[in-house]
């Protein structure tokens, strides 16, 4: 195998639910030696979540790919004392307790520097660790709920409209991961100490909500839920083809709309004045969707498709992940890869995030059962057998 760009980067994973451990799961695709610390007794709340198959859970199998396991017990002295050798020795720390809950611990980022100055802490909460709701429980969904996003999402005759799926914890996982390889550059390039990372999961998601803030700032207006309509170009919306099949287009792009307009046979829409911005385009959207919502409509996928090409147009089938795993694109690219687990066999699942053409990200392994690498890790500190047994025995690992 190539040589792993991370090689040499050590991260301990104390967080659960999946902010934290997305990150440190695509630090650890790209070489990182990544340690998963949970509680020896409950391990992380991901092996429990979701579907499973024949006992095994397919999440964590996903999740704790590439990483070693270690069961150990924080909040008891000698299991932080554990954790403290064990970080003395390690370039990350990424946990999403409860603010405070570390330093109740003595694993406080104070303590941690004095052994350790490199130490990069990432602290992954819902609100952050400042301000009134930095103590309050959270998850990713309150994220989605008071960033915004919720209230613009869904018909605009209908509810506010959460994901269906942890989309504030993913951004969250992916800004966390480019958040240790800013703190590491700077440790490492500019000479600098650790430092510690506070990630708010709500905050990453302001910033993809775009303009919002800024549209709210200086024109006081508020967003409103427009469906799959944008408020910023037209025709963009979904659309049902002949044979029942959905699409999606999109014309951000001025030139875009215009060959769509020729493509569904109405080209004197185009030289309507209005038709000239994106912004102007939207507030005739009804008249946009009706052109070119009746013409696809009276047409399958296949030619859908096909005559959206011919004419340099934008458009995409909605795809379930049935039609993921068939598509040609996704295939060429290994998009969903496979990987071998000892319990399930050959596994697919989304591989890594990018591709580097000199040292590529890799699936080692799939998740490893609760503590499968505590001994191993333990040994490694310079804790011998008889002393391993004394902490298993007082439930410490």
């Amino acid at each position: 195998m190539p040589a792993s760009p991370l090689d040499g980067v050590r991260v301990v994973d104390a967080s659960t639910l999946f902010a934290g451990p997305l990150a440190a799961t695509v630090l650890g695709d790209y070489g990182a030696d990544v340690v998963k610390v949970e509680h020896p007794g409950k391990g992380d709340p991901a092996r429990g979540h979701g579907p499973a198959k024949d006992g095994v859970p397919l999440w964590w199998t996903m999740l704790g790919r590439n990483k070693r396991t270690v069961g150990l017990h924080l909040g008891k002295p000698a299991g932080a004392a554990v954790a403290r050798r064990l970080l003395a020795g390690a370039d990350v720390l990424i946990e999403n307790f409860r603010p405070g809950t570390l330093e109740r611990w003595g694993l406080g980022p104070d303590v941690l520097h004095r052994d350790n100055p490199g130490l990069v802490i990432a602290r992954v909460t819902t609100y952050g660790q400042t301000g009134p709701y930095a103590g309050l429980p959270g998850f990713g969904t309150l994220a989605e709920a008071m960033s915004g996003f919720a209230a613009i999402t869904g018909p605009a005759d209908g509810p506010p409209t959460l994901p269906p799926f942890g989309l504030a914890d993913g951004i969250a996982a992916l800004t966390c991961a480019q958040a240790v390889m800013t703190a590491l550059y700077h440790r490492d390039v500019h000479g600098g100490g650790g430092q510690v990372i506070d990630l708010a999961i709500v905050e990453p998601m302001l910033t993809v909500l775009g303009m919002q803030a800024m549209v709210y700032d200086q024109l006081g207006v508020v967003q409103r839920r427009t469906g799959n309509r944008s408020v910023n170009n037209a025709p963009r919306n979904t659309y049902r083809t002949l044979d029942g099949r959905w699409v999606a287009i999109s014309t951000s792009a001025q030139a875009i709309a215009e060959r769509v307009m020729r493509l569904v046979g109405r080209p004197e829409l185009i030289d309507e004045p209005w038709f000239a911005t994106g912004a102007a385009r939207a507030a005739h959207a009804d008249e946009l969707d009706e052109a070119v919502g009746s013409w696809i409509a009276r047409r399958d996928l296949a030619t859908v498709r096909e005559a959206f090409d011919e004419a340099q147009a934008a458009v995409a089938p909605i795809y379930d992940i049935a039609d993921v795993f068939a598509d040609p694109q996704f295939a060429a690219r290994d998009s969903v890869t496979t990987a071998d687990d000892p319990a399930l066999g050959p596994v697919r699942m989304p591989g890594p995030l990018y591709r580097l053409s000199h040292t590529p990200g890799r699936i080692a392994w799939t998740g490893r059962e609760l503590g499968a690498n505590t001994d191993e890790v333990l040994a490694g500190l310079g804790y011998d057998e008889d002393e391993r047994a004394a902490l298993r025995a007082e439930g410490v690992i």
